[in-house]
């Protein structure tokens, strides 16, 4: 029985020919990333936030009357709703921020909650309410902080691992295709405004993971050719290398995709803005390995005598100048 190959042995793609336009392009996708979280900002959950977060079915309805709703827990007087569809049309999230002394006196919080649901109840009799969520402002703060300092942690684990693994072209390289791939997670979130909470956080480590993961097994590639091919030009060498693994790079991201794609378009609500966001930061962090990370290398000078021991490039050099004068 012959196996399947979705890469054949002989594939020989010259991806480094377009290195240049594939970095403008995410130059201008990383700015424009930059631009909508700057401008539009992120659509923060309750874990980051703090508050209230009710979330309701109106069964038996096309669509959520959210601009009733919006109007009748305005009424209130605990300030002005936040509320955005998720799943069907007629699912909607409530968001109050916290009232005044709720920190010291959590029972206020759970009050307006309170207040809240029985108003919505009172308005549509026939609403479903799914779940009440309720985070200190103290907490989210910290949630956030903790959050934030994670993924910087991580990218600077990656700079230090390939460093030493490497060299420091390498981590460069590595350290620029992870700021790529979680600018534009971060794009994509303020861009839709899909809520960005603890699961997303958990997402963008996981792609840190693997981005570095696929990016390493190049960049090993990379280190066998250029001490075995020693005169080779180094975007062929590149070129050859990515191909050699490129069989690997496609059945990872396609086993990995596979699941993560039917999860976006049957999975759970809850886990929706996870699900996109790991299929997402598959997709670019295999693009990155290729069109950000490889061609590093030329820009930060690696050339054929970066893994070879200083003795042994002067004898190559010695060898190279009487080959010349024969």
């Amino acid at each position: 029985m012959k196996l399947l190959k979705l890469v054949p042995d002989n594939t020989n793609i010259g991806f480094l020919k377009w290195r240049n336009i594939a970095f403008g392009v995410s130059i201008l996708l990383m700015v424009a990333s930059i631009a909508l979280v700057a401008t539009r900002g992120l659509n923060f959950g309750v874990d980051f936030i703090g508050g209230q977060m009710i979330r309701t079915t109106f069964v038996g309805e096309q669509a959520a009357p959210v601009e009733a709703l919006r109007e009748s827990v305005g009424e209130l007087g605990y300030g002005e709703p936040t509320i955005q569809r998720f799943g069907a049309e007629n699912q909607v999230s409530i968001r109050m921020k916290l009232p005044d002394g709720a920190d010291k006196k959590p029972e206020l919080a759970n009050v307006m909650a309170e207040k809240i649901v029985a108003k919505i109840k009172e308005d549509h009799p026939k609403v479903r309410i799914d779940g009440v969520d309720s985070v200190s402002g103290k907490v989210s703060s910290e949630l956030f902080e903790k959050g934030f300092f994670a993924l910087i942690a991580a990218a600077l684990g990656v700079a230090v691992y390939v460093w030493f693994r490497f060299e420091w072209q390498f981590g460069m390289g590595a350290i620029w295709a992870l700021v790529h791939d979680i600018t534009l997670t971060f794009g994509l979130f303020a861009l839709t405004q899909m809520e960005f909470d603890l699961n997303i956080i958990a997402a963008l480590l996981t792609i840190i993971g693997y981005s570095l993961n696929d990016t390493i097994v190049i960049y090993d590639r990379i280190r066998e050719n250029l001490m075995k091919f020693r005169k080779m030009d180094l975007p062929a060498l590149l070129d050859l290398s990515v191909n050699e693994t490129l069989s690997r790079t496609v059945m990872t991201s396609l086993t990995i995709l596979t699941p993560l794609v039917v999860l976006v378009l049957f999975g759970p609500d809850v886990i929706f803005g996870f699900s996109v966001a790991m299929a997402f930061g598959i997709f670019v962090g295999s693009y990155s390995s290729i069109y950000q990370s490889a061609p590093f290398l030329i820009w930060f000078g690696v050339n054929s005598d970066s893994f070879v021991p200083a003795e042994k490039v002067a004898d190559s050099k010695v060898e190279r100048l009487n080959e010349g004068k024969v």
